[in-house]
């Protein structure tokens, strides 16, 4: 990704207030490049659809501006949208048209020239393709979310939002999903990802940004954000199990399992002292024995909780 050419998507100061005064959206800033993959995470009500809705001309911002490939999205309304395909979280197509029919629809609805080569291998690579001729009311749930991606892509956009898009679908279309997605931007295909699984976001996405409370609190390389949030735990598998920790050890904020037989240590691994040499010579200082130890990386999902509720936090005056 060339960082230093111009964004795909620039987004400046965004808001979005409802006539409840409801602020959905609040001061969003953020650059995607062409080609990038952005996993949006967030907790249910946090601003992800309203975000996709606004750059795609659904919701209409109270204030900032959105450009895409340099156009604006108020102004070149006609050619920002022609440039998106959105799958969007409700599966709304027409029951009682054909597979081919609503795809060939939805492509000249953005001004495209028929062509059949192009949609049959959108179909093939969703697993339509046997399905094509058949009406959209006898498809099952999954095959209609699948569907849902086909018109997305019929058109050939150059960026791609997909919303939620494998909730509640089966572990086969997800797979096929993340297949899709890096065929996509092996193409140069911008997409941005808003999901409840964590997994995904650390399948595919190059970028992770997570809203809550309707702001962007953060947005990072996924490798970038594992290494610097991303605390180490040390397991202390222990050779006799003890009933509470010696009062020497309690500067290490050890947990001890429920069984008594386990120490686990939490450290930064960015600290210039882990402080695991001094932890073991306390150890045994204390005349506690281990037989194993083995060290862990905490997860996206850890830092994803934690990040949220500081956030939830702040937004709502407790203690941090």
């Amino acid at each position: 990704m060339d960082v230093a050419a111009e964004p795909i998507l620039s987004i400046r100061n965004l808001n979005k207030t409802y006539a409840d005064g409801f602020q959905a959206l609040k001061d969003i800033n953020l650059d995607i490049h062409k080609g990038e993959i952005i996993a949006l995470l967030g907790p249910n009500g946090a601003g992800k659809t309203t975000l996709i809705s606004a750059i795609c001309g659904i919701v209409r911002p109270s204030s900032g501006q959105v450009t895409v490939a340099g156009f604006d999205i108020v102004k070149d309304f006609r050619k920002t949208r022609s440039l998106i395909g959105l799958v969007p979280q409700e599966l709304t197509t027409d029951a009682f048209e054909s597979v081919w029919s609503t795809l060939a629809f939805s492509r000249g609805l953005f001004g495209k020239a028929p062509d059949a080569a192009h949609l049959e291998e959108v179909l093939r690579a969703l697993s339509l393709w046997d399905k094509k001729d058949k009406k959209i009311l006898t498809l099952s749930g999954g095959m209609k979310r699948r569907l849902m991606i086909a018109k997305a892509l019929s058109h050939q956009p150059s960026i791609l939002f997909l919303d939620e898009p494998t909730a509640g679908v089966d572990v086969s279309l997800r797979k096929d999903m993340w297949n899709i997605v890096n065929e996509l931007k092996d193409e140069e295909v911008t997409i941005i990802l808003t999901t409840h699984y964590i997994e995904e976001a650390e399948e595919i996405a190059d970028r992770i940004g997570i809203i809550n409370n309707g702001e962007l609190i953060l947005v990072q390389e996924k490798a970038s954000l594992m290494s610097k949030l991303g605390k180490k735990q040390l397991h202390l598998d222990l050779a006799a199990g003890i009933d509470s920790i010696p009062e020497q050890l309690s500067p290490y904020k050890l947990e001890l399992t429920s069984e008594g037989n386990r120490l686990i240590y939490t450290f930064d691994t960015q600290s210039e002292h882990t402080g695991i040499t001094a932890l073991l010579d306390d150890l045994n200082l204390a005349g506690i024995r281990f037989r194993d130890l083995n060290t862990t990386q905490r997860s996206l999902e850890d830092i994803f909780v934690n990040l949220v509720n500081e956030s939830s936090e702040e937004n709502t005056g407790a203690p941090v």
